[in-house]
């Protein structure tokens, strides 16, 4: 009966070995180092510091006079008209451009997606307002809304429509600054869906054609569904974006006329550094992470039901 011989490592050996895991660790914390500081240092504590500064009552201009209120801030804040106001702004924002958007970036894609002349170029054109800077689109569609001399104005005259006020009238500058989003944004939600087209098998269209399936049945039972993941991506950055509306407003109309385009996002940024009432613009920012969070959660558990 043979015996099993047990192989030994030299001590050399395992020494080695031990040195290479060694600097292979040291490696990898230097690679992640960076980023984790990085992510300490712009996210986790200035949410912390947000919490806290939430129940003072802090100037900016006074930073040496904090002041401890307890839930005095969140008192006002739910007692604040304004604060509703714009609440309902962004809801009603996000409520209407992240459907509109989704669906105006899905057509494009489905439309590109298609082997038609010129289709690069059609591309770069949808996608050029994306890698635009907001500001200068909203300069732009500053001047294009104008009620006196505007493009889109001139347009409307020669179909026998008389101007419209746009920007400056309460009932029209939110709608207008949603047509505006879904213009410039649309594009980038088509890249994405049509990577997720480009990604679907050609045989499952080849085997519905033989079996009679038309367009919209092909559409409806092999595209939809083999876009499920791409679009439940999509709706959740989409109306992340649309929740965080800032830029816009500020521009084009500073939350105006009436507030009908002041969104929480504007709201936290005049009360904070406007006003310099940093305690106040915190609690109101802990409560858009809450409905950030909440709005995430619900997106989530929809796609996840169906």
């Amino acid at each position: 009966m043979m015996e099993a011989t047990r192989v030994v490592q030299p001590k050399s050996e395992t020494v080695s070995l031990g040195r290479q895991k060694r600097r292979e660790r040291l490696v990898g914390y230097s690679f992640i180092t960076p980023a984790t500081l990085l992510l300490l240092l712009f996210l986790i504590l200035p949410f912390v510091l947000a919490i806290s500064f939430g129940f003072t009552k802090f100037n900016l201009l006074r930073p040496d006079k904090i002041q401890f209120i307890g839930l005095e801030n969140y008192k006002t804040l739910f007692q604040d008209s304004l604060f509703y106001k714009s609440l309902w702004n962004t809801l009603y924002f996000t409520a209407i451009v992240v459907p509109v958007q989704c669906t105006v970036a899905l057509i494009l894609a489905l439309l590109i997606n298609n082997k038609l002349k010129l289709r690069n170029i059609y591309r770069i054109a949808y996608f050029s307002p994306v890698v635009t800077s907001m500001t200068v689109i909203s300069i732009l569609w500053i001047s294009l809304y104008n009620p006196n001399e505007g493009l889109i104005n001139s347009a409307l005259n020669f179909l026998g429509i008389s101007n419209q006020p746009f920007l400056r009238s309460a009932s029209q500058a939110m709608n207008s600054i949603i047509f505006m989003s879904v213009w410039q944004a649309a594009g980038y939600q088509m890249m994405i869906f049509l990577a997720g087209l480009q990604g679907i098998p050609k045989d499952l269209y080849e085997a519905s054609a033989i079996d009679g399936a038309n367009k919209f049945k092909q559409l409806r039972y092999i595209t939809i569904p083999s876009l499920y993941n791409v679009i439940v991506f999509v709706v959740t950055i989409t109306t992340i974006q649309a929740v965080k509306l800032f830029i816009q407003p500020y521009i084009m109309t500073n939350g105006g006329p009436e507030n009908s385009t002041r969104t929480l996002a504007l709201l936290i940024y005049q009360q904070g550094f406007q006003f310099r009432n940093a305690g106040y613009a915190s609690a109101i920012s802990v409560v858009f992470f809450v409905l950030v969070v909440l709005i995430s959660f619900s997106i989530k558990r929809f796609f996840k039901d169906r």
